[in-house]
């Protein structure tokens, strides 16, 4: 399994790699899956308001409007009809590649398990919303579905008659069944529409909306698709006739020829099958966490920092429950904390210069307390010599350095770049213990625990605390943002800021002053503005 997953993410990390160079971290279509699916949902809805304006529910009447909106006002309710078409095929790629996606990411398991599991009922509402509207446009494909799902249905033995005999000949159909096809194809995606909302309940700050480029770019791409590709209908419905030859939309009803060479009830098994599979994922096999963050109240003064950095919303601030004079206290709900420690390097108090008491921070992670970072931090930088000394504070998901690439560079890495206080780096350079500190994390805007990158760069910035202080020299701290893949990239980044650093070290001295708008890394960016990475 864990094969598996090493095999898929490295084939996304490099596909991002690519779009990065393409479009930016913002505009990257593989970051946005998730605001992806909400936003053609939304094309969806709104263009198949658009179609039912035109549409007539009747056995003839059915064919006959799609028809006219295809060719007779192609210019308009035509492109509305190929816009609803591709959008709804957009939905399910891209949600089948965020469910890769994060299964690769390991994001499906432990704290993360109701995502996943509400994100599995929603694959069977999105292709059961795209069947009744393939049944509206009562062509040849939709004649072949409705029996064929018909017939797949009548194996349980749920209902009073077989379902199929309405498809025997055009006497037993009638007018009401088009009036049930428009009720289910509206229902079924608003129900699914809540089901995504629930899918989000445990997300903090969740994005649904991608950016505005990002949304311009891929409506223009339907638009263009829906111009040059027009959707359009097969030959109409007979039921006199067996459809020979049909053409399957492969998104929503590329299953269907299994049921020509299975029995409908090894269908019925393998769908129940994989259903209940990728239902019970997050436990299969069980997942051992690390523990979960731990408040030290005597340390706590409840200004809330910690719960306003925490991307799952693990952490609530109550009332104080010890007495002392301080009106909240942070409470952490360890059934959504993901171990990220987030929080740790939220904390004012988890500062490196403490020597009078033990660094024990209100928000800690008993595993990997900032007091062994502290200790870990001394230990490695006792290792370094001469110039262009360089601790690298490195998270565990992004590029991993070299053992023999690169020289007198010492190493700590942490589980999230984020969890590192920014007194740490204060701490090594103040302390002369480095030259310089060089902070790697993962890709920008592909952070694995969503907003680790983007919450140090503005603590750097002194935008967002606890923030650097502005004594600290900037031409001494760099950041570098890379994936797994982009490891020579970055080797070649910290070998460049070592150089940086020994031409500092041999100019004449003077006192660095900090400058008074948003510090700029002289390393810092984005792994296409170096040399490529493997």
């Amino acid at each position: 399994m864990n094969f598996l997953k090493t095999l898929i993410l490295r084939g996304f990390q490099v596909s991002e790699r690519g779009c990065d160079r393409l479009f930016g971290p913002d505009w990257n279509p593989l970051y946005n899956l998730g605001t992806l699916g909400f936003f053609f949902y939304w094309i969806v809805a709104v263009t198949g308001i658009y179609i039912y304006i035109f549409f007539d529910t009747g056995i003839t009447e059915a064919y006959a409007s799609i028809d006219y909106m295809t060719h007779e006002q192609w210019y308009l309710a035509g492109v509305m009809r190929s816009l609803h078409r591709y959008a709804s095929d957009g939905m399910v790629l891209v949600m089948l590649m965020h469910m890769t996606r994060e299964f690769a990411l390991d994001r499906y398991r432990g704290s993360r398990w109701f995502s996943w599991f509400t994100g599995v009922p929603s694959i069977w509402l999105l292709i059961v919303s795209g069947i009744t509207g393939y049944w509206l446009v009562w062509d040849q494909l939709a004649q072949y579905i409705a029996i064929a799902t018909t017939e797949w249905l009548d194996w349980l033995p749920i209902f009073g008659g077989a379902i199929a005999r309405n498809f025997i000949s055009a006497s037993s159909l009638d007018d009401r069944f088009f009036t049930l096809m428009i009720f289910l194809h509206v229902a079924v995606p608003l129900i699914l529409l809540l089901v995504m909302w629930i899918h989000l309940n445990r997300v903090s700050r969740a994005r649904v909306n991608p950016s505005r480029g990002l949304a311009i770019g891929s409506f223009g791409m339907l638009l263009g698709l829906a111009i040059v590709y027009p959707a359009e209908s097969q030959a109409p419905a007979d039921l006199a006739t067996v459809p020979a030859v049909v053409g399957l939309d492969w998104f929503f009803t590329g299953f269907y020829p299994l049921m020509e060479i299975m029995s409908n009830g090894a269908v019925w098994g393998m769908a129940v099958a994989l259903t209940i599979i990728l239902a019970a994922m997050p436990w299969l096999p069980p997942y051992r966490q690390a523990a979960a963050a731990r408040v030290d109240l005597s340390n706590c003064n409840g200004c809330s920092r910690c719960a306003a950095d925490c991307p799952y919303s693990a952490i609530d601030m109550k009332p104080r429950s010890d007495g002392l004079p301080f009106e909240h206290e942070a409470v952490v709900d360890p059934d959504l904390c993901v171990r990220c420690g987030i929080c740790a390097g939220a904390c004012p108090t988890g500062t490196p210069f403490r020597r009078a008491t033990a660094l024990s921070p209100g928000i800690d992670m008993p595993d990997l307390p900032l007091s062994l970072v502290r200790d870990r931090t001394e230990a490695a930088c006792r290792s370094l010599s001469g110039p262009g000394r360089v601790m690298v504070y490195a998270c565990d998901h992004a590029a991993r350095l070299g053992r023999t690439t690169v020289e007198n560079a010492a190493v700590v890495n942490l589980p999230c770049i984020a969890m590192l206080p920014p007194s740490f780096i204060d701490f090594v350079l103040s302390q002369d213990h480095a030259d310089g500190v060089f902070l790697l994390g993962c890709r920008e805007g592909g952070c694995r625990n969503r907003f680790g990158v983007e919450w140090m760069e503005a603590r750097i910035a002194g935008t967002r605390d606890p923030h650097l202080r502005k004594r600290v020299p900037r031409d001494r701290l760099a950041s570098y943002w890379a994936a797994p893949p982009d490891r020579r990239a970055a080797e070649h980044a910290l070998v460049g800021f070592q150089a940086s650093l020994r031409k500092i070290a041999t100019a004449p001295t003077k006192e660095s002053v900090a400058p008074e708008g948003p510090p700029r890394s002289p390393v810092h960016g984005r792994p296409t503005e170096v040399s490529p990475g493997e």
